[in-house]
C-alpha cells in the first residue's frame, strides 16, 4: 500500500491477521471463507450444564414410578405424575394456557385414574364400626327385606352419612357426588319413619290423595326411576307408592291418582303435574310428614320455579321450625337433595321455612371430580368434531358398554341422530322438546340395553341410573362446571361393573375457560372452583 505525501511515495506494509488453514484452502479453490462464530467457553459451559440438568428432571419425572401419572399430556414435558404436588398457591403449568389459539387444533391432555373403586364405595378409616350395615342402622326389618330383594347389601359413603341424622327428624341439605346412592340415603330413613309412626286419620276429602310422603323430581324418567326403587322398599312393607307425571289431559292425572287410595304413602311426581293436581284439587297435602326436593339445582330452574313455590305454599312447613320430631308433633321434613346447588335455593325455601334450621349432610369428594374415572379433553375445530365422534364410535368394540353423547340443544341432538341414521349407528334420542309420549320408555329402552347408543341434552344427566354405561362423549362442551360434574358423573356410578371413561370435545374459546379451571384443580387435587355445598351461603359471584 503506497501513500504519496509532498509528490514523494511512501510505502507500508499492510497488516492482515493469520488467516486459518482452512480459509486458506477455501480462497485457493476460488470459494469465499465461511463465517466462523465463536461461543464464549463459559457460556457454553452454562448451556451444557442447564441442558444435563433439564434431562435428568425429565428422567426423574417420567422414570421414578413409570406410568403413574396423574395427567398425560401429547407434550409429555407438561404430564404430571403423581407423586408431584402443586401448592395451594402455586400456579401450576397448564397444557390448556395456550388452547384459545387457533394453532393448538389437536392438542389434548388426559386425567388418569388414580383408584379402582368409586370414592362412595370407600368407608374413612373414622367410620370402621360405626353403622357399617343397614341393619346396624336400626332401619325396619320390612325396609331390611326390601334392600335384600334389590340385591343391595353394603351402604356407601352418604348413606352411612344421611340415614342416621334423617332418621332424628331433622330438616336437612344432603350433597353428595353423582352415582354415590343418594336415592336410598333419603328414601331408607323417612320411609323408616313413615313405618315408625301411625297413621293419622285423614282430613281431606275422600276424591283427593293424601300422601304423607312427597317426591319432587325433575323429569318423568327419573319420577319413573326412583318409584322402581321405592315400590321395591315399599313392597314388603305394605305400604303404597304412586307416580304422577303430566304432559296430558288432567283425566290423566286424575287417573294417575285414582289408581292409589286416599291414604297412599308415597307420591313421586314433577312440578308441573303436581301443580295442576293441587289446582284442581285432585291432590291435598294436609296430612305430608315428609318432602323431598331430589335434584335441586334442576328444580331451581326457571321452567319450574313457579310449580315449585305453589307446591311449598301448599305444604304444611310452617307448622314449625325443622328440628328434632316427636311422635305427635305435626310438622313436616323436608329434605333437599343434589350434587350441586343453586344460588337461590336458600331464598326459595325461606319463603316458607326456617332454612337456617336445616342441617347440611356433605361428603368429602362433593364437587370433586371422580378420581377412578379416566377424561380426556381435545382440542379440536368445529367441523372435526363429526368424524372424531364417529371414529370413536366406529373403533369401540361391541362388549364396550353403552354410550352417551351429550348435546347442549335439542336441534343439535336431532341433526347428529339424522348423521348417525346415514352411517348406520342404531341409536336413540332423548331431549326435552319431545312429547310426553315419545319419551315414554325411551331411557326405559336404553337401560334394558335393547339400544347401545343414546344421543341427549342434559336431561339424561341428572340422577338417571346408567350403570351400564361406559363411555360419555361430550360433544357439545357442557356450559357449566355443575353440568360437567353430573355429565361425567353417568360412568364410574355405584353398581357399574366397569369406571368408564369420558372424551369432551372443545372447540370454543369460552369452553376454554372451563376446561383450565378443570385442569387446574385435577393438577392441584381439589373441589371444582364456584360451588357451594351450604344452604345458607350463595357461590362467589360470576362462577
Amino acid at each position: 500500500m503506497a501513500l504519496r505525501r509532498g509528490g514523494t511515495a511512501v510505502a507500508f506494509p499492510l497488516l492482515l491477521p493469520p488467516r486459518r488453514q482452512t480459509a486458506t484452502r477455501a480462497a485457493a479453490g476460488g470459494q469465499p471463507p465461511e463465517n466462523v462464530v465463536r461461543v464464549p467457553w463459559a457460556l457454553r459451559l452454562r448451556l451444557q450444564r442447564g441442558a444435563r440438568r433439564r434431562q435428568g428432571q425429565a428422567a426423574a419425572a417420567v422414570g421414578r414410578r413409570p406410568g403413574k401419572l396423574l395427567l398425560r399430556s401429547r407434550r409429555p414435558e407438561l404430564s404430571q405424575p403423581r407423586w408431584q404436588t402443586v401448592g395451594r398457591w402455586e400456579r401450576p403449568q397448564l397444557v390448556s394456557a395456550g388452547w384459545k389459539h387457533r394453532k393448538a387444533c389437536g392438542d389434548y391432555f388426559q386425567l388418569e385414574p388414580s383408584q379402582e373403586a368409586a370414592p362412595a364405595l370407600q368407608a374413612p378409616p373414622s367410620e370402621a364400626g360405626q353403622g357399617a350395615s343397614f341393619a346396624e342402622m336400626g332401619l325396619q326389618p320390612s325396609l331390611l327385606a326390601g334392600l335384600e330383594g334389590l340385591s343391595i347389601g353394603r351402604p356407601t359413603a352418604v348413606q352411612r352419612l344421611a340415614i342416621p341424622a334423617l332418621r332424628r327428624g331433622r330438616s336437612a341439605l344432603c350433597a353428595a357426588e353423582t352415582g354415590s346412592g343418594k336415592t336410598l340415603a333419603y328414601l331408607l330413613p323417612l320411609l323408616d319413619g313413615l313405618l315408625s309412626r301411625p297413621d293419622g286419620p285423614a282430613v281431606e276429602e275422600a276424591a283427593a290423595a293424601s300422601p304423607r310422603g312427597l317426591v319432587v323430581l325433575p323429569s318423568r324418567e327419573l319420577a319413573a326411576q326412583v318409584g322402581a326403587v321405592a315400590a321395591a322398599l315399599c313392597r314388603p312393607a305394605g305400604l303404597q307408592v304412586r307416580g304422577l307425571t303430566g304432559g296430558g289431559a288432567a283425566g290423566g292425572l286424575r287417573r294417575q291418582l285414582r289408581a292409589a287410595p286416599p291414604g297412599a304413602a308415597v307420591l313421586l311426581g314433577t312440578p308441573g303435574a303436581l301443580r295442576e293436581a293441587l289446582r284442581r284439587r285432585f291432590l291435598a297435602l294436609g296430612r305430608l310428614r315428609w318432602m323431598v326436593l331430589d335434584e335441586a339445582d334442576a328444580l331451581m330452574d326457571e321452567s319450574f320455579a313457579e310449580p315449585l313455590e305453589e307446591i311449598l305454599a301448599h305444604a304444611p312447613l310452617a307448622a314449625g321450625a325443622p328440628g328434632p320430631t316427636g311422635p305427635g308433633e305435626a310438622r313436616t321434613q323436608v329434605v333437599v337433595v343434589g350434587a350441586t346447588f343453586p344460588a337461590g335455593l336458600s331464598q326459595t325455601l325461606g319463603k316458607f321455612t326456617d332454612v337456617g334450621q336445616f342441617v347440611t349432610l356433605a361428603t368429602q369428594s362433593l364437587h370433586r371430580l371422580p378420581p377412578h374415572v379416566q377424561q380426556k379433553f381435545v382440542r379440536l375445530k368445529g367441523r372435526d368434531k363429526l368424524p372424531e365422534l364417529l371414529q370413536l364410535l366406529k373403533e369401540r368394540p361391541a362388549t364396550g358398554g353403552a354410550v352417551l353423547i351429550f348435546c347442549n340443544s335439542a336441534s343439535t341432538v336431532n341433526w347428529l341422530g339424522y348423521i348417525l341414521d346415514d352411517h348406520k349407528i342404531k341409536h336413540l334420542r332423548l331431549q326435552g322438546q319431545m312429547s310426553a309420549a315419545a319419551r315414554a320408555g325411551i331411557f326405559a329402552s336404553f337401560q334394558k340395553g335393547d339400544v347401545s347408543v343414546l344421543v341427549c341434552t342434559d336431561l339424561a344427566s341428572r340422577g338417571l341410573d346408567t350403570s351400564s354405561v361406559q363411555l360419555v362423549v361430550n360433544y357439545d362442551f357442557p356450559d357449566t362446571l355443575q353440568d360437567y360434574l353430573h355429565r361425567v358423573g353417568r360412568v364410574g356410578r355405584v353398581g357399574s361393573k366397569a369406571p368408564g371413561a369420558v372424551v369432551s370435545f372443545v372447540t370454543h374459546r369460552w369452553d376454554v375457560d372451563l376446561v383450565r379451571k378443570i385442569e387446574t384443580a385435577a393438577r392441584k387435587r381439589t373441589g371444582l372452583p364456584g360451588m357451594d355445598s351450604s344452604i345458607n351461603n350463595r357461590p362467589p359471584k360470576g362462577s
